[in-house]
């Protein structure tokens, strides 16, 4: 290659470089993308809120009475369903027998005691260190009654029992008694919903095991706090259980109805998300240009679902088809305006 080739090689290749990145970066400005959109409207909406619990025992109680001793007879075993004052567990006999002896001298010394001060025969101090004595050992005896021949509180199961016949109470619960006939489930609520969200309201109670069937529930408390963590409040479910079927530990799905709404709801593939992150965005159609708007989701309806955000204005036109191969500041071309 002579001197003068190498040198038009050159020349030639530099007006290539300088020429070409111009022309690839046109290319792409000049480039639209094509898509379809649609017009943003609100919509009355029947607002329900839906949330996941497990289901409690509305009371439970462990068996653990005030005395330690030796266990004579439990009278139940787990799965054993008890009235209210059925006999559970019977403790040793010994003390409340030793009291129950005491009681009864008590009254008999009380009685003569009685007698004798109405003839003046002894002092009052003596009378009433006697009724003392009298009234201090009822008390006992009651205490002993109640500890040694220990009664179901309320009806229920017997869900635990963790001693037999003739071991040693040492202070771990002997039964623990749960009620089933009602439930209870706790629900956490999205603090928006606080001012809206009262005690009687009614609440749908939906088992995978009975998918077709649904069990009326009733808020019963609304606590008085949000949780600053989750920015959330708690409600607790009354759900009358008759029939058995539901049992605690089981896993449900909550419907709370909130009555209607004026929502904007969009078609739910128009809405993307942020790759690494649980961000929800949408594109809009500003004049002929592309613009990311990020949203919160609100209530899934079927193909549309509620979307919310602040930049968002009735009127507005939202990318429908073709919004995947988008990119903020994407230049449109919009072949269909449903």
């Amino acid at each position: 290659m002579n001197i003068r080739t190498a040198a038009s090689f050159l020349i030639a290749a530099a007006l290539l470089v300088s020429c070409g990145p111009k022309q690839t970066q046109t290319a792409v400005e000049e480039r639209s993308e094509i898509v379809e959109t649609s017009p943003i409207s609100r919509s009355t909406i029947s607002r329900v809120l839906e949330f996941s619990t497990t289901l409690q025992g509305y009371k439970t109680v462990n068996i653990s009475p005030s005395v330690t001793g030796k266990i004579e007879h439990i009278f139940v075993e787990v799965g054993t369903g008890v009235n209210q004052g059925d006999m559970l567990v019977r403790m040793d006999q010994n003390q409340y027998n030793t009291t129950k002896l005491t009681f009864a001298n008590l009254g008999v010394e009380l009685g003569r005691i009685e007698a004798l001060k109405e003839t003046g025969a002894v002092s009052d101090q003596t009378y009433d260190q006697t009724k003392l004595s009298y009234e201090q050992t009822k008390e006992s005896l009651a205490f002993l009654e109640k500890n040694t021949f220990v009664r179901a509180p309320f009806g229920g199961v017997i869900s635990a029992k963790n001693y037999e016949d003739g071991e040693l109470y040492s202070g771990q619960p002997i039964l623990v008694l749960t009620q089933i006939a009602t439930l209870k489930a706790l629900m956490s609520i999205p603090e928006s919903y606080y001012p809206d969200v009262k005690a009687g309201m009614k609440v749908d109670i939906v088992s995978d095991i009975y998918p077709d069937q649904v069990f009326p529930g009733t808020i019963e408390i609304v606590y008085p706090t949000v949780d600053a963590t989750t920015h959330s409040f708690q409600v607790k479910v009354r759900i009358p259980n008759s029939s058995r079927k539901l049992r605690p530990g089981m896993y449900v799905h909550t419907k709370l109805a909130m009555g209607k709404a004026e929502a904007i709801v969009v078609p739910y593939q128009a809405v993307q998300k942020l790759t690494g992150s649980n961000d929800r965005y949408i594109f809009l159609d500003k004049d002929g240009v592309a613009e990311r708007v990020f949203v919160q989701l609100g209530q899934r309806f079927d193909q549309d679902i509620e979307i919310i955000s602040d930049q968002i204005a009735e009127g507005d036109r939202i990318v429908t088809v073709g919004q995947a191969k988008l990119v903020d500041g994407s230049k449109l071309n919009v072949v269909k305006e449903n």
